[in-house]
């Protein structure tokens, strides 16, 4: 006789968990205090950029109000093909890769000496930071009146006070500004630029670990190896953060452009923030202003990538120590 086994009853599969509405109402009761900053920054950031786009779509005059229409990217061609603005971009590249280059290497050299203890240390940390808090105008106006001057700037002050030392009756007059105007803008950036990167580079000789400096040293390694083969390559990231930042800000320089040589002479320190405000202000050609402006964001964003991902990468390896 045959047994028959019943079959084994279906288990019944229950939905996955969904969370509640009281769980639902905690989280967005969370989330709302940061809601007005997050309003804020679309309507300060976003909106302005859209309307930007916008505008790079049209051709647009304001001397001819009546002739305003859609062009699409015709704009965006005549960004890339405009001889202005080709001379704007080098200008940009020339500028930036020296103060941002120069800034490097002094701030480097600052760094070593403040990471060392010696008296007055601090005092000296505080007054290398100085430049670096100083208004970008406030800054512009001293190097230009106080230092470039020809008549009673410190460059031909000192000039003349050398010359009379040796007898002369009076030293060379020189305008700085119109003889050599790129070197001019640069070395006062570089004035400016050089305590950012010592700060961030400063940072890193900090963040080096001692106990691999300890052996170094016990093994008969020299200042000069130890800095090569532990010091330098420990400070790559830091170098790599402080190039991408410096030149983040430093493709926007606006003002000393404007306050020390606004542009000249004729085009020489002309820039990309400098061209687009002749083209806005001077040409009054907004549609053109705006496809400028929208090629220099886009370039500055994909600089900021690299500066975020250099950024997280330190964090991972502060992390994991």
């Amino acid at each position: 006789m045959t047994t028959l086994i019943p079959a084994p009853k279906a288990v019944r599969a229950h939905p996955p968990h969904q969370p509640g509405r009281r769980e639902t109402v905690h989280k967005w009761r969370r989330r709302f205090p940061l809601l007005p900053a997050l309003i804020f920054t679309v309507v300060v950031t976003q909106l302005p950029f859209v309307a930007t786009l916008i505008i790079s779509t049209l051709q647009w005059n304001i001397l001819k109000p009546g002739e305003r229409h859609f062009t699409g990217l015709s704009n965006y061609a005549f960004v890339f093909t405009d001889e202005r603005l080709r001379t704007a971009v080098l200008n940009t590249i020339v500028l930036t890769a020296s103060v941002v280059s120069i800034s490097m290497v002094l701030g480097l050299g600052l760094a070593l000496l403040l990471d060392r203890r010696f008296p007055g240390r601090g005092l000296a940390r505080t007054l290398l930071i100085t430049p670096f808090l100083v208004m970008p105008v406030a800054a512009a106006l001293l190097w230009k009146h106080a230092i470039y001057n020809p008549d009673y700037g410190l460059l031909n002050g000192t000039l003349n006070a050398l010359y009379r030392l040796f007898g002369a009756e009076n030293g060379p007059t020189i305008d700085w500004v119109s003889n050599s105007a790129m070197p001019a803008v640069v070395v006062a950036l570089v004035w400016q630029w050089t305590p950012f990167m010592m700060l961030i580079l400063l940072a890193g000789l900090q963040a080096q670990p001692g106990d691999v400096l300890e052996a170094a040293r016990v093994d008969g390694a020299s200042a000069m190896a130890t800095f090569r083969f532990i010091t330098l390559p420990h400070l790559r990231q830091y170098i790599e953060l402080g190039v991408l930042l410096g030149t983040i800000y430093v493709v926007q320089t606006f003002d000393a452009v404007f306050t020390i040589t606004q542009g000249g002479p004729g085009s020489q320190t002309t820039n990309l923030p400098y061209e687009i405000y002749l083209t806005m202000f001077r040409k009054y050609e907004y549609g053109e202003a705006a496809a400028a402006g929208v090629v220099v964001v886009i370039g500055s964003i994909v600089v900021a990538t690299f500066a975020l991902r250099t950024i997280a990468s330190l964090f991972r390896e502060e992390v994991s120590r």
